[in-house]
């Protein structure tokens, strides 16, 4: 017969903070705050995109019912998008910086708390929550953050603009279009110049491009394709 003291920790190899009432009481008020907090934030995230994709839909209805609205009105669209994107990005730093603590206190207390094994990712993660605590700091950059809200949502809107803005110069434009030249000269729109509208125009693509790149090769997914690896694991 299998000896059970192999499958199972014995009380001794329980770490003595998890046999404390009151330690275990205040993580757990503590990591139910910190829950609500990255929930409240993860709203604002909502709200912005929201706004990106309600001004967007607005706009690009707007400029194909009326073939007289200059396809420019894409520019001031891409503007709004942009700005969108930034605040979205502000506010995903403050979610991120909460979002670890949560993370932490999964990992080293709830994790030893259902394993009942002190073993499992132990380490000095107590003085850095205290220390987090005394001195808060975001735990990724701006360029990161925008880069992520790009790839989960904005890669998206982007597309849809830029799509729609391609759209209407061809369909709305007063000549008909045969070459990458009538196309560049298509983009000029009353006072302003082919070459400024051309070059947010592109310059979008590529800043959407770079961030894509930049964010898939030094950004590390929030969640793992865990269950694409072993199915077997969460079968009910």
């Amino acid at each position: 017969m299998p000896d059970s003291s192999d499958s199972a920790p014995s009380k001794t190899d329980i770490d003595p903070h998890l046999k404390d009432p009151c330690y275990v009481n205040a993580l757990s008020h503590f990591y139910r705050g910190e829950l609500g907090r990255i929930m409240i934030w993860r709203q604002r995230l909502d709200v912005t995109t929201t706004w990106a994709i309600t001004t967007s839909t607005t706009i690009i209805g707007f400029a194909f019912s009326l073939r007289d609205v200059p396809h420019i009105i894409f520019f001031f669209n891409l503007m709004l998008v942009w700005v969108m994107l930034w605040i979205e990005a502000r506010r995903y730093r403050f979610y991120d910086a909460f979002r670890g603590r949560v993370r932490m206190l999964e990992s080293h207390f709830l994790v030893p708390m259902v394993a009942q094994s002190p073993k499992i990712l132990d380490g000095q993660w107590r003085r850095l929550v205290c220390e987090d605590l005394i001195l808060p700091s975001f735990k990724i950059s701006r360029l990161e953050a925008v880069g992520r809200r790009m790839k989960r949502n904005y890669i998206f809107i982007f597309g849809i603009v830029i799509l729609a803005w391609t759209l209407k110069i061809f369909i709305h434009t007063p000549q008909p279009i045969h070459s990458f030249a009538g196309f560049y000269h298509a983009m000029a729109v009353h006072q302003l110049p082919a070459w400024m509208a051309f070059g947010f125009y592109i310059g979008t693509i590529l800043a959407v491009v770079f961030l894509m790149v930049l964010v898939l090769r030094t950004s590390s997914e929030e969640i793992n394709e865990f269950g694409n690896s072993n199915p077997s694991l969460w079968k009910i």
